[in-house]
């Protein structure tokens, strides 16, 4: 998928009609109680009620009886997996575009195929239901492939985040118990230094590669139907590790209620049939969860192994998805590229830009909505809480910076350190109760629970429009002179200058108020701003103890592959 149309580019035909992303109108949204009973904020009761249920989900061709009749069969199979999906395409529309990525075009029919011969070849080298398999991956082919057998297998996967140095590859591997390791050879340095002695198998061979290739799996075994795994697997995505060791937080893919399905479907309409280009990576639970739904619906999957921000934008301009998926980092990089390059793509087909990972500024989503258009969706979650809430597009114009609400199926609440909820705009720390939790990190623990819900890590208030702001990590809060400070406050509003790309501040020891605040700060190329002209920007919009005493700058912010910004780096 570079600047020439690639193998199997889709066009005519095989194109599906493009229309509207379905979401409900403003007016007719569906509101949730604090105990989760459904209430309309139209007319008619009910029958209103219940239409608008059915609308979300025939919206997103859920309830179509050919789609529902492929689906059925393979969830009996594989459960809530992304082989089911496939495999359930596979029936309804064999020679249909599954995947395009740089190698080219593979069908269901093709993707589904393989991944039985792989599975069957995995199985040879001894992997079966229950054991643990790493996947150290890039966004391409053989990251599909690899889920898609090790989920007909019933194995245990574990996402390895390909920023891992060798010492980080060993003692995870060494933590989760994983015998066997699936990598892309330009990683095979770090994987010899790092897990030398497990079972290797090659995703990706960038030449002849000495190990077994996925590619050779797929070509000497039977490639026919599997039989139902004696158990399903379970997926273990690592925790961002953005102070300090990622965690293994482990989930087992479960059959989810109506309510998981329309809550998400009013909020973050996706629907069948359409092409979704993922440039956020697929090891995380953002690129992975685009993955899943993609699958489930029968969409076509676009993958680049890179992220760059121009050949995304001719990416799109070729591939033309509907629906892309991405990190705020990577909209930052894009926008950056400026107006004469964005104009030479044609980014028309855009109709849903869905954005989690980190946290999308204020500023941001506007810039962003004012060059292509409002169709962001912005997602908050965890890896551990899985989805919290989703802004759509008018809330982002109406209050910029907004997490959004809670779809259905999921309770939030804004709690005090006794557990008592706050009142409307206080700060408080984020808790959240749905059907998707984690199950607990590997190594034993999980997240705080207080009444059956979950905390998310994180800080924020509900404003009086029921809208949830993120102020922070519950663990960046800074004491100042016996002031409570979340950097994310003064981020955002350096973040805002006109001269300022990006920011983030931390708190320093000091000697006289216990901590004081430091900001790094990212400048536009050619920006004249310096230290004076930025502190007296922060004091002429928030208390003088917000102002940071220091202010370094920087070409640019250190961050983890899915955007996070990496403080234990800063000092």
């Amino acid at each position: 998928m570079g600047r020439s149309a690639p193998p199997g580019a889709i066009e005519g035909p095989a194109a599906v009609t493009r229309r509207p992303a379905r979401a409900l109108d403003p007016a007719e949204r569906l509101e949730y109680t604090s105990d989760m009973s459904l209430r309309g904020t139209g007319q008619g009761g009910a029958l209103r009620r219940l239409r608008e249920v059915f609308e979300v989900l025939g919206g997103a061709g859920l309830l179509s009886p050919r789609f529902l009749a492929s689906l059925a069969p393979a969830m009996r199979k594989f459960g809530t997996t992304a082989a089911t999906g496939i495999h359930a395409a596979a029936s309804r529309d064999p020679e249909g575009t599954a995947l395009v990525d740089d190698l080219g075009r593979l069908s269901f029919r093709e993707l589904d195929r393989s991944t039985n011969a792989i599975a069957r070849g995995l199985a040879a080298v001894g992997v079966g239901p229950g054991d643990g398999v790493g996947l150290f991956a890039r966004n391409h082919r053989g990251f599909v492939q690899s889920q898609l057998a090790l989920e007909k297998l019933g194995a245990n996967t574990l996402l390895l985040n390909t920023g891992f140095a060798a010492p980080q590859l060993k003692e995870v591997c060494a933590r989760e118990g994983t015998p066997v390791i699936l990598y892309d050879e330009e990683f095979r340095p770090i994987v010899e230094g790092g897990a030398g002695e497990l079972t290797r198998i090659v995703t990706w061979a960038e030449s002849g590669a000495p190990e077994t290739t996925l590619a050779e799996l797929a070509s000497s075994h039977d490639d026919s139907d599997l039989d139902p795994p004696a158990q399903q697997g379970r997926l273990t995505i690592l925790t961002s590790g953005t102070t300090g060791t990622p965690k293994g937080a482990q989930r087992t893919l479960r059959r989810q209620g109506i309510d998981t399905f329309v809550g998400l479907f009013g909020r973050m309409p996706l629907r069948t049939g359409t092409r979704n280009l993922i440039v956020a990576p697929t090891f995380h639970s953002w690129g992975g969860f685009h993955l899943l739904m993609a699958a489930q619906l029968g969409c076509t999957i676009g993958l680049r192994r890179r992220f760059d921000p121009e050949e995304t934008l001719a990416a799109i301009q070729e591939f033309q998805p509907q629906v892309l998926a991405v990190v705020p980092v990577m909209m930052q990089r894009i926008l950056d590229l400026g107006p004469d390059v964005i104009g030479r793509y044609d980014t028309s087909s855009l109709e849903m830009v869905c954005a989690s990972g980190s946290a999308l500024p204020g500023e941001l989503a506007l810039r962003w909505m004012d060059t292509f258009g409002d169709n962001i969706f912005n997602f908050y979650g965890s890896t551990e809480v899985a989805q919290a809430s989703i802004a759509m597009p008018d809330e982002l114009r109406a209050a910029p910076g907004t997490a959004g609400r809670p779809p259905r199926g999921v309770t939030l609440r804004i709690l005090d350190e006794a557990g008592r909820e706050v009142a409307t705009g206080t700060t408080g720390r984020i808790f959240v109760a749905n059907e998707t939790q984690f199950d607990g990190y590997t190594g034993g623990g999980n997240k705080e629970v207080i009444d059956g819900l979950m905390s998310s890590g994180d800080v924020g208030h509900l404003d009086e429009n029921g809208l949830l702001f993120v102020d922070g990590r519950d663990d960046d809060m800074i004491v100042s002179g016996g002031e409570n400070v979340f950097p994310r406050e003064v981020e955002d509003l350096l973040s805002d200058h006109d001269d300022v790309v990006e920011a983030a501040v931390i708190g320093v020891p000091d000697p006289e108020f216990g901590q004081r605040l430091k900001g790094f700060v990212v400048l536009k190329q050619g920006a004249a701003a310096d230290e004076a002209a930025l502190k007296a920007h922060v004091k002429n919009n928030l208390a003088r103890y917000k102002v940071p005493r220091d202010i370094v700058f920087l070409d640019a912010l250190p961050r983890n592959p899915t955007g996070k910004v990496l403080k234990r780096n800063l000092s």
